[in-house]
């Protein structure tokens, strides 16, 4: 089967607009007294910060000149307390910023997950499962580094260096200037190693994306026999070391530009002082200044040098961290094709009446799957989809559904035009058995009861039973509390599908799809899947892309699709006798000299 090609992969933008900025800020409204406790917490901090140096001013200049040993000791004490009083708010700080950090980081990733669940099937037969998970996982994981790392620095660096500059300014204005003079040593390397920063880290996003959708495809159940069936264990380890080696080298590098500029940072630390004791020391030989101060002010001017160069390179900070918001950004602006009206309908009370009227449909633009056709089925009729491959059996099925929409014509159920009720009451009222059912890694009790909100173990036995697979589970290690494994590995390819029947017992739609398993199963277990699907047709709708024999003598209809058409309808023996398609597949597939 085609993939549709209609709904475009996610692009990503190359600038931020006010727009971003808002719809950023927007996710943080819910946590604004969190935020608020956090900027008054972090202004606190950052003027504690500044005493230590105070304290040091008065300690040179009088307490020690003067012996005044009570006011040596109250400035002692006045360290410690600082200190304590700086390391408790830090502390509450810290937790704040988890707090919000983790906040958003829910409310976004949850706001993804239930976005992605809305999207049409097209979106996920384009898109790398390893792909959506990295952008779940680490795009909004690393939504916590956004506020607990850059939006806290730039806050504190931004008050830090206002309240730093305005000390130092009160306590000389001529060392000011000095020290004004030498913020640039810091900024120019920041600058350059923030840019160089952000290339790297942008092309480590993009490879751990790849890497995890290489371990997705290569570690799941179906990847690992395709590997072991054709002896590709050592090629797929080669594949896996080249993709960690190079995000290895990303990181070193990554790492190295940071040591150079914090080597670089030392440096300057060093010459920055160093001038500024220089002179500070010719004012005090001058008796124009006091020792106390110049030690103050070089504390403080040392304190002042690491947040004015990040604030240089805030913008490249925020470009890095935005990166993060417009990847999700780009998932959650997807619109899916399908989508509920707003005054939708519920389904209720449903007979099982199907029409399709004129539908017409295509993956691709250029060439269609079904070209205006139509389909009556009466309530409670068995009717089976005959076809050769690629004629649309699975695509009438996916438009019953919604999983598609016509782009001309309708499908009623009962007469309601399947577009006007709602999804969750038209998704309950069918009920699908794939070709290939899919399990949870859970027990069988809860794959089994997976469609209702609530029921019984004697319930779900019941449905069991019906199905012909309840022997097979108590004979289990734990019975109905058995894990059956990564997509039910545990079990043959017949007892899943007999699972999957009785889940859809325990659901008990009007409708129901069934795509009849091909693959090749012991003349017991095709026996007991029959008396199986006996039960679960009993009084329903039954739509059945059939693959087997007894299937199709036993519809009250048969569709014959082909290119786009349905080409012949009736009976078995009506559409023998004509001699047609359904003629030449039943002499292929189904008599007793075919294949079946």
């Amino acid at each position: 089967m085609r993939r549709r090609n209609r709904q475009n992969l996610p692009s990503f933008r190359t600038a931020v607009g006010r727009g971003d900025y808002a719809r950023i800020l927007s996710y943080f409204g819910p946590y604004r007294n969190q935020g608020v406790l956090m900027l008054l917490s972090t202004v606190l901090v950052s003027i504690l910060g500044l005493i230590p140096a105070i304290l040091v001013k008065n300690l040179i200049d009088f307490a020690i000149p003067n012996s005044d040993y009570t006011l040596l000791t109250s400035l002692a004490l006045a360290m410690v307390f600082t200190a304590l009083a700086s390391g408790f708010l830090s502390v509450g700080q810290s937790y704040l910023n988890s707090l919000v950090g983790q906040g958003v980081m829910f409310d976004l990733r949850n706001e993804m997950y239930t976005h992605l669940q809305r999207m049409s099937l097209s979106f996920y037969s384009k898109t790398r499962t390893g792909e959506i998970m990295s952008r779940i996982n680490d795009d909004v994981g690393g939504i916590q580094n956004v506020v607990t790392g850059t939006l806290v620095t730039i806050l504190t660096d931004l008050i830090v260096v206002i309240s730093t500059l305005v000390l130092i300014a009160i306590l000389d204005w001529r060392l000011t200037i000095v020290g004004a003079a030498l913020l640039p040593l810091f900024i120019w390397p920041s600058k350059k190693a923030g840019n160089l920063r952000r290339e790297i880290r942008t092309t480590v996003q993009t490879k751990r994306a790849q890497r995890s959708v290489y371990m997705q495809e290569t570690l799941n159940i179906s990847g690992f026999l395709l590997v072991r069936s054709f002896a590709k264990e050592q090629f797929e380890a080669f594949r896996f070391s080249r993709i960690s080696e190079e995000l290895t080298r990303l990181n070193i590098r990554l790492a190295m530009v940071g040591r150079w500029f914090f080597m670089l940072l030392g440096l300057y630390g060093a010459i920055g002082p160093a001038i500024v004791y220089w002179y500070g020391g010719r004012l005090i030989i001058q008796d124009e200044l006091s020792i106390g101060t110049l030690v103050a002010f070089t504390v403080l001017l040392t304190r002042l040098f690491g947040p004015a160069s990040s604030l240089a390179s805030v913008h490249v900070d925020l470009t890095t961290s935005l990166a993060l918001f417009e990847r999700i950004f780009a998932y959650l602006d997807l619109e899916p094709e399908v989508k509920q009206r707003p005054k939708a309908m519920a389904l209720e009370n449903v007979d099982g009446h199907v029409h399709f009227r004129n539908v017409s449909f295509s993956y691709e633009n250029d060439q269609k799957v079904f070209n205006g056709i139509n389909v009556n089925i009466h309530a409670g009729d068995l009717v089976a989809l005959v076809g050769p491959s690629g004629a649309g059996k699975t695509t009438f099925t996916y438009l019953l559904t919604r999983l598609y929409d016509p782009e001309t014509g309708v499908i009623t159920i009962d007469g309601h035009d399947i577009r006007n009720v709602t999804l969750q009451s038209l998704n309950s009222q069918i009920g699908t058995v794939p070709q290939d059912p899919f399990l949870f890694h859970d027990t069988v009790y809860y794959n089994v009861a997976y469609g209702v909100k609530e029921t019984s173990l004697e319930a779900v036995e019941q449905a069991c039973k019906a199905a012909q697979i309840h022997d097979v589970i108590v004979a289990l290690p734990n019975g109905y509390d058995t894990l059956v494994g990564e997509r039910g590995h545990r079990l043959s390819g017949g007892e899943i599908q007999r699972l999957a029947i009785a889940r859809i017992l325990i659901k008990d739609p009007r409708i129901l799809i069934f795509d009849e398993a091909t693959s090749a199963i012991d003349s017991i277990a095709e026996a007991q899947i029959q008396k199986a699907v006996q039960s679960l047709t009993k009084d329903r709708t039954t739509i059945a892309i059939a693959h087997r024999l007894s299937t199709i003598l036993a519809a009250d209809q048969i569709l014959v699709l082909d290119s786009g058409r349905i080409v012949e309808s009736g009976v078995h023996s009506d559409l023998i006798n004509s001699d047609g398609l359904y003629a030449k597949i039943y002499k292929e597939q189904f008599s007793p000299e075919g294949v079946r």
